[in-house]
């Protein structure tokens, strides 16, 4: 599967239903911050806000804006993508891989010239003058946390547009770039609200920018972007604060009781150390991540195999972070395939020495 989360369409493949699938595809977190019943007084017989004040409120008490700068809201990271991109129209995009195919898949369709760089090798590679640049910290699908100083400085010596996707910062203890708006007003920051409170069904992200460049984004967007529900839910999700530590200290302790699970396999050759809601991990001795996710299947687990990603391969494969009842059927279940690995090579290494004496 290209992309994570389409649990649906492996409950078919499996036999099993939605609900029977654990996803480690997707890098959701597994608590929500909210009951679903908070949404049963959500007035529907008029028109939601379409200046969406009271949500914007919510999300500035939880990310300060600065004085200079603005928000808009979209439906969902994904929508805000596309919407600044066509809003940009960028001749040259430098994208910091691996990262999202959709910042590729948009840049090929608004025709603009591509520049890879790989993170891991070539950090602090010279970019083109002007050029547009994206970059998510922490990156995905390693989950490393990266201090951006150099970079930013680098990036406004040669006059760059730069995009810097937080959507998984709110896992770390770390500040954003926001900050720097107040100097520099080719910054645009994205974020996601569904990974970190747990709800991919409510589609809402944001865009904070220089006050002018968020004017400049709106002439494009259309009134009523966002259902009713959706603010409601999201406006009491982000009024919870409580949650985000809780959510932070249980991620970092889920997050080590899976690279245990995922060591203790004896897969894999290298685990990625990550500080968001999932691993990487590289398979050993030329294993098939593709392989892996379809012996998995039987225990309806589904994992995210990395080929798709610029600079990795079907090697690699990225484990959401979930709870530890879902995590020890992981482990259980990688356990599982080791051992019948493991007889498998007694069985072949006992036949070759018996086909070898009775030559």
């Amino acid at each position: 599967m290209n992309h994570g989360g389409n649990i649906y369409r492996f409950a078919e493949h499996v036999g099993c239903l939605p609900e029977q699938v654990l996803d480690f595809s997707a890098n959701i977190n597994p608590e929500q911050a909210v009951d679903l019943r908070c949404l049963q007084h959500v007035q529907l017989g008029s028109y939601a806000d379409p200046d969406y004040k009271v949500l914007k409120q919510a999300i500035r008490r939880r990310y300060p804006v600065p004085d200079n700068a603005d928000i808009e809201v979209f439906n969902g990271a994904s929508a805000a993508i596309f919407a600044l991109l066509r809003s940009l129209q960028p001749q040259d995009l430098v994208l910091y891989t691996p990262l999202y195919g959709e910042y590729a898949h948009i840049g090929e369709q608004l025709g603009c010239q591509l520049h890879n760089i790989g993170r891991f090798e070539r950090l602090m590679a010279t970019v083109p003058q002007r050029s547009t640049v994206i970059f998510v910290n922490p990156s995905t699908p390693d989950g490393q946390l990266y201090d951006l100083q150099a970079l930013l400085a680098a990036w406004q010596a040669a006059d760059c547009t730069i995009i810097i996707d937080e959507s998984f910062l709110d896992f770390c203890l770390a500040d954003s770039v926001a900050s720097h708006l107040t100097s520099y007003d080719k910054l645009y920051i994205i974020k996601s609200l569904s990974k970190f409170y747990g709800c991919a069904g409510i589609r809402i992200g944001f865009i904070m920018a220089a006050a002018s460049a968020i004017t400049a984004l709106k002439r494009y967007e259309p009134a009523w972007k966002l259902s009713s529900l959706d603010m409601s839910y999201m406006q009491q999700a982000l009024a919870n604060t409580a949650f985000i530590e809780h959510t932070r200290q249980q991620t970092a302790h889920l997050r080590a009781i899976l690279q245990s699970a995922l060591q203790a396999s004896g897969l894999f050759e290298r685990i990625y150390p990550g500080q968001a809601n999932f691993l990487l991990a590289k398979l050993a001795d030329n294993g098939d991540g593709h392989h892996l996710q379809s012996l998995l299947a039987s225990s309806h687990i589904l994992i995210r195999v990395c080929d798709n990603f610029e600079g990795l391969d079907k090697r690699h494969v990225r484990f959401a972070v979930k709870n530890a009842q879902a995590i020890s059927r992981l482990a259980d279940a990688l356990k599982a395939l080791t051992l019948k690995t493991e007889l498998r090579d007694k069985v072949g290494k006992h036949h070759r020495e018996t086909e070898t004496q009775s030559s």
